[in-house]
């Protein structure tokens, strides 16, 4: 049981730091990337009140998408993340049925999925949980 409230705990500090990033409330050279030296902080010229659209890509130097945050026809908002060969390892969306965060592992199987909805729908029955996968193994854990 500890071992998943220090799994909770840590995602939680992972997806505040992520929506203070993309809030804007860090420089790059305040944050500190493993294995890279921090860029310097370059003054913006002109800062743009409000930036809109429907969907923000992130790009690695050779192009390849490596982060995406969209709307989806449906409503939903999705915020993905892939590794170099552009397999989705982070997904977060949120919608009128609720919120949800997925955390792939190596093979690309779901190790950490996190549901928060009160109450089921025929297309998605699951309601709140964490649920925790390593191979063949799971543990859910719900209200």
């Amino acid at each position: 049981m500890r071992m998943e409230r220090v799994a909770v705990g840590v995602t939680i500090v992972n997806l505040l730091l992520l929506a203070v990033i993309v809030a804007g409330g860090l420089r790059p050279a305040e944050i500190a990337w493993a294995g890279s030296p921090p860029e310097p902080a370059v003054a913006a010229q002109e800062a743009v009140p409000i930036l809109r659209g429907r969907a923000l890509e992130i790009v690695d130097e050779d192009g390849k998408v490596r982060s995406r945050l969209n709307v989806e026809s449906d409503g939903e908002v999705v915020f993905r993340m892939a590794d170099r060969n552009g397999t989705i390892r982070v997904k977060l969306g949120a919608g009128e049925g609720g919120s949800g965060l997925l955390l792939a592992d190596e093979v690309t199987e779901p190790a950490v999925h996190i549901i928060a909805r009160r109450t089921g729908t025929e297309a998605r029955p699951a309601t709140t949980s964490l649920t925790l996968r390593a191979g063949s193994r799971q543990h859910v854990i719900r209200p």
